[in-house]
C-alpha cells in the first residue's frame, strides 16, 4: 500500500514547492479572445472528447488562474470555468506554455490567465465593458504574491466578419483595445501575440 501512496505524496509535495516558487518567479501570460482561444479542439457534437495531445499535457511548471482567482496546476480545458456557456476543449495556451519552457531556460514557471469567451465581438472587449473589466481584474489578481505579466495571447476576430461595418472598423477597435489594455495595466510595451489559423 505504501509504494502506491508515496508517488502521490511526492507529486503533491513537489507541486506545493512549485506553487511557493511561482509566487515570485512566475511569468504570466493573459489568454483572451473568443472560442479558438478558449478552446474548441476535440469538441464533437457539443462535447469534449477528453483527448489531450502530448504537447498539451500537464506540467508542474505550468499553472492556471482559476475563475475564483486561485493558482492551480494547469490542465485542459484551460477555460472550463471561464467560458461556461459552451463546452471547452483544447486551445493554444498549454502548447504555447510548453514551447516557451523548452525555448527559454530562464523561464521556470508559466502562469496562464484564461479570459476568453466564445462568440464575442471586439466591441465587447472595449474599455469599460464586462469582458475588459474582467480581464483587468484577473490580470491584477494574477500579480498578487509576485510574478510578472510577460504578454497577451489574443485570438479573436471571426465574430467581426459578419457585418461590413464591424469588419471595416476592426483595425481601429483592436488598436484601441491594445492601447487601453497597456495603459490600464501600466505596461506600455506589453508584448501582444495575435494567434491566427494557418491559411496555407
Amino acid at each position: 500500500m505504501l509504494r502506491f501512496f508515496l508517488p502521490y505524496v511526492v507529486l503533491v509535495t513537489t507541486f506545493a514547492v512549485q506553487l511557493s516558487y511561482a509566487a515570485t518567479g512566475r511569468s504570466i501570460f493573459l489568454l483572451a479572445g473568443q472560442s479558438n482561444m478558449s478552446g474548441r479542439g476535440g469538441i464533437v457534437n457539443g462535447t469534449w472528447d477528453n483527448y489531450i495531445p502530448p504537447e498539451s499535457s500537464p506540467n508542474l511548471a505550468i499553472l492556471r488562474l482559476s475563475a475564483d482567482l486561485n493558482w492551480q496546476l494547469a490542465t485542459e480545458p484551460l477555460h472550463r470555468d471561464i467560458d461556461t456557456t459552451k463546452a471547452c476543449g483544447i486551445g493554444p495556451g498549454m502548447v504555447f506554455a510548453s514551447w516557451l519552457l523548452r525555448k527559454d531556460s530562464s523561464i521556470k514557471v508559466v502562469g496562464l490567465v484564461p479570459c476568453a469567451v466564445g462568440g464575442t465581438n471586439i466591441t465587447e472587449w472595449a474599455r469599460g465593458g464586462q469582458l475588459y473589466n474582467g480581464l483587468i481584474r484577473r490580470a491584477q489578481a494574477a500579480l498578487e504574491g509576485g510574478g510578472t505579466i510577460r504578454g497577451l495571447l489574443w485570438y479573436q476576430g471571426e465574430s467581426d466578419t459578419v457585418s461590413r461595418e464591424d469588419s471595416e472598423s476592426y483595425k481601429t477597435r483592436l488598436q484601441n483595445f491594445f492601447t487601453h489594455l497597456r495603459a490600464d495595466l501600466l505596461l506600455p510595451v506589453l508584448p501582444i501575440i495575435q494567434v491566427s489559423n494557418n491559411l496555407f
